[in-house]
């Protein structure tokens, strides 16, 4: 039972090493110790304060994100709306052009038309001309081949010619 009642002496230099540790512990050891404390507190607040300035940074470049996302489609619709009025103009001016090279060709058809219209006519009265000439030629051959026939020609045409003067 001499474990469960210790002596004086015992106890006495129990507490005399438990003093001078405790000193030892409490002149070297205790102020590194509170040191490295104070330094990871230290690291955990700027590791927190860092955390928040991330997620400060990340929200604003959320933000911002959304702004310059809304903005690109913004930008985006313009760019179509005006791709569409540009498109509709090219059509339109396409269209327009298209017209008037078509009357430009009507025209240029129409006029070969006249052209080629005037030649026949002036071809089919060469014709005629000639044939008629052809004609009065043989009737005038058999007209003149007697010498009295002649005569008598002679005679009615200065006898017209009297007429109209």
């Amino acid at each position: 039972m001499e474990l469960f009642t210790p002596d004086f002496g015992l106890i006495f230099w129990m507490f005399v090493c438990f003093g001078i540790l405790f000193l030892i512990l409490w002149k070297y050891a205790w102020p590194m110790i509170i040191k490295g404390m104070e330094t990871r507190a230290d690291l955990i607040d700027k590791g927190v304060e860092y955390a928040q300035n991330a997620k400060e940074q990340l929200d604003n470049a959320h933000l911002e994100a959304g702004k310059i996302t809304a903005e690109a489609r913004k930008q985006q619709a313009e760019i179509l709306r005006e791709a569409d009025k540009m498109k509709n103009q090219i059509v339109e001016e396409a269209r327009g052009e298209a017209q008037k090279a078509a009357q430009k060709v009507m025209d240029q058809a129409n006029e070969a038309i006249r052209q080629q219209q005037k030649e026949a006519e002036q071809a089919l009265r060469d014709q005629v001309s000639e044939f008629a000439l052809q004609i009065a030629n043989k009737v005038v051959k058999q007209q003149l081949a007697d010498d009295k026939a002649q005569a008598k020609l002679v005679s009615s045409l200065l006898d017209e010619m009297d007429q109209k003067n």
